[in-house]
C-alpha cells in the first residue's frame, strides 16, 4: 500500500505569498500583484482569477491592463530607453550583476513561485531559475567585444514570451537586452508565472534597471506592444498561429524582431544498434512533461527495427515519475525527485486527452498508456491538470498529432522504409529547432542531417535550446527574424555597421550563422 502523502513543509501557496510580500511589498498586494510601468508600481488593471495547475487551488492572476494604459506604458518606456542607452556599460554592467546577486539571493522562492504557478517539479524549477542567473553573469563578464562598434536599438525592446520558461528564456533575454543598452517591457504570460517575473522584476527595479512589467490579453496590447512606434524590437516566443499575426506586424512595419515559433521536433532512428544510449535518454525528454519548445514528441523509425526500439524504449518510458511536485512522505522530507507534475492547466489537459483518444478512434495504436495509479498525489487533491504519459503509433494524418506539437506527455512514433520518407517524416511540420538523428555510421549521418530542416540536428543526442556561447534558431516556420544566443543576441538587439545583415530568417533572405 502506497504511503499517504503530505505537503512539505514551508512550500505551500500562502507560504510562497508571505516571503513575497516579505521580499518585495512594493510590488505585492494581500490580494494581487501590481503591473510596474514609468519607474513605479501601479495598482492598475483588472486582477483576473487564477489556479494552480498543481492543484486547482486559487493562485494571484495577471492584472489586465487595457490597450491605451500599455500605450502610456511603452511612451514611458520610451523616456527611460533614450536615458539609460547614454548610461556607461559599466554602470549598466555594475546594475545587472546587482540583479544577479538578489536573484540568487531569493532563488529559493523564485523557483517555489514556478512550481505553484506553471507546475515545474522542483529539480526543473530550480535550473530555470539558475539558467537565467548564470545565463545572464556570462554576459556581464564578456559582453564589452560583443558590444564594440554597435549602439543600443531607437527605442525600447518589448518581450512576449510563452508562460514555460519565466526565467531562463523572459528574464534571461530581459536582463542581455538592458545591458545592451535598451529598456525592456515584458508582457506576463497570460497561462501562468505572473508573481514569479514580477519577483524578478522588482529585484532588477530596485537596482535601476529600466523594465517594464504590464499584463493582458495579447490581442488589446499588440497594438501597443508590438505596433507602437516607440517599440525598437520585438521579442516573441509562442506557437505559430500567433507568431503569425506578429510576424506580419512586424515585417509590414520594417521593425526588429525575434520571433521563436513552435515546430514539431523529431528523433529518426535508421541502421541503429546503440539501444542502451537511447533507453537511458528516454526519461530526460520527458523533462517538464515536454512542455518546451525543444522537446521531442515524435520518432521516426526504421521498420525493420521497431522491435529492437520498443524493447529499448518501452522500459525507458515506464520508468516516469509523475505526481504533485511538493507531496512528501513526511513534513521534512526532501522535495521528491519527480520527471514531471501537471500540465499548465486542465483545459490543456483535456485537449490532451481529447486528442488521444481521437487518434485512436481514427486509427492509431496505443503502446503504452501509463495510469494515476502510481502517481504521487495528496489525498483528495484535484488531478485535473495532470496527463499520464503516452505513446501512440501512426497517428492518422487527420489528427492534430501527426503535424503539430502537443504540448504536453505525448509520444507519437511513425515507421518509415526509405531515407526519403524519413527524412519526410522528419520535416512534417515545415521547420523545427531542434533534430536528432540516431545511426551508427557518421557517413549516413553526415549525408541526411543537412537534409533535415531544423536548427540544431544531434547524432544519436537531443539537442537543447542552449546556454551562453550556443547560438538558437530555427529553420521554416518555426523561426522568423533575427537568431539569438551567444553574441548574436547582442547583435539582435543593438545597430551595427551600415547595411548589416543579421544572421536569421527575414522575408527577404536566410542567413545562417
Amino acid at each position: 500500500m502506497a504511503p499517504t502523502l503530505t505537503l512539505k513543509t514551508g512550500t505551500s501557496w500562502p507560504d510562497a505569498w508571505r516571503r513575497c510580500l516579505a521580499v518585495a511589498p512594493e510590488a505585492f498586494r494581500d490580494d494581487r500583484v501590481l503591473n510596474f510601468w514609468n519607474g513605479a508600481w501601479q495598482e492598475d488593471g483588472r486582477a483576473l482569477p487564477a489556479v494552480s495547475p498543481v492543484d486547482g487551488s486559487p493562485i494571484a492572476g495577471p492584472p489586465r491592463l487595457d490597450g491605451t494604459t500599455a500605450h502610456r506604458a511603452v511612451c514611458a518606456a520610451l523616456d527611460q530607453h533614450r536615458a539609460w542607452r547614454h548610461l556607461p556599460l559599466e554602470e549598466r554592467r555594475a546594475r545587472i550583476a546587482a540583479t544577479l546577486d538578489a536573484l540568487t539571493e531569493h532563488r529559493g522562492l523564485l523557483a517555489l513561485l514556478l512550481v505553484w504557478e506553471i507546475g515545474k517539479p522542483w529539480r526543473l524549477a530550480q535550473a530555470d531559475v539558475d539558467r537565467a542567473i548564470d545565463g545572464v553573469r556570462w554576459y556581464v563578464d564578456g559582453v564589452e567585444p560583443m558590444l564594440a562598434g554597435r549602439s543600443p536599438l531607437e527605442g525600447p525592446v518589448s518581450n512576449i514570451a510563452s508562460w514555460n520558461y519565466p526565467m531562463s528564456v523572459l528574464v534571461h533575454a530581459l536582463l542581455v537586452q538592458a545591458l545592451a543598452g535598451n529598456a525592456v517591457i515584458a508582457k506576463t504570460p497570460t497561462d501562468g508565472g505572473v508573481a514569479c517575473l514580477t519577483l524578478a522584476c522588482a529585484l532588477a527595479a530596485r537596482e535601476g534597471v529600466p523594465v517594464t512589467l504590464v499584463s493582458g490579453s495579447g490581442g488589446e496590447l499588440s497594438q501597443a506592444l508590438v505596433r507602437a512606434p516607440e517599440i525598437g524590437c520585438v521579442s516573441f516566443v509562442g506557437g505559430r498561429d500567433t507568431g503569425a499575426a506578429v510576424a506580419t506586424a512586424v515585417t509590414d512595419l520594417g521593425k526588429r524582431h525575434v520571433l521563436e515559433q513552435e515546430g514539431l521536433n523529431t528523433w529518426g532512428i535508421w541502421n541503429y544498434s546503440d539501444w542502451d544510449t537511447l533507453t537511458a535518454v528516454i526519461p530526460k525528454l520527458f523533462d517538464y512533461g515536454k512542455q518546451r519548445c525543444t522537446a521531442y514528441p515524435r520518432f521516426v523509425v526504421q521498420r525493420h527495427l521497431f522491435d529492437a526500439f520498443l524493447a529499448a524504449y518501452l522500459p525507458a518510458v515506464r520508468t516516469l515519475r509523475v505526481g504533485h511536485p511538493l507531496a512528501v512522505e513526511q513534513p521534512g522530507d526532501p522535495y521528491p525527485q519527480l520527471d514531471f507534475g501537471p500540465v499548465i492547466n486542465a483545459a490543456k489537459a483535456k485537449e490532451l486527452r481529447d486528442q488521444v483518444a481521437e487518434a485512436i478512434d481514427r486509427g492509431a495504436v496505443p503502446l503504452h498508456r501509463a495510469t494515476p495509479d502510481d502517481a504521487r498525489f495528496l489525498p483528495g487533491q484535484d488531478t485535473s491538470a495532470y496527463v499520464q504519459p503516452v505513446t501512440l503509433l501512426n497517428p492518422p494524418p487527420s489528427s492534430p498529432l501527426h503535424h503539430a506539437e502537443p504540448f504536453g506527455p505525448v509520444d507519437t512514433i511513425v515507421l518509415v522504409d526509405t531515407e526519403a520518407e524519413l527524412l519526410a517524416a522528419m520535416n512534417a511540420s515545415n521547420g523545427a529547432l531542434v533534430a536528432t538523428l540516431s545511426t551508427d555510421d557518421r557517413a549516413t549521418y553526415d549525408r541526411l542531417a543537412p537534409q533535415i530542416r531544423a536548427f540544431k540536428v544531434g547524432h544519436g543526442a537531443p539537442r537543447s535550446r542552449g546556454d551562453r556561447d550556443e547560438l538558437f534558431g530555427g529553420l521554416g516556420a518555426s523561426w522568423r527574424g533575427a537568431f539569438v544566443g551567444g553574441d548574436l543576441l547582442v547583435r539582435a538587439v543593438t545597430r551595427g555597421p551600415q547595411g548589416e545583415r543579421l544572421p536569421g530568417n527575414f522575408p527577404e533572405y536566410q542567413l545562417l550563422p
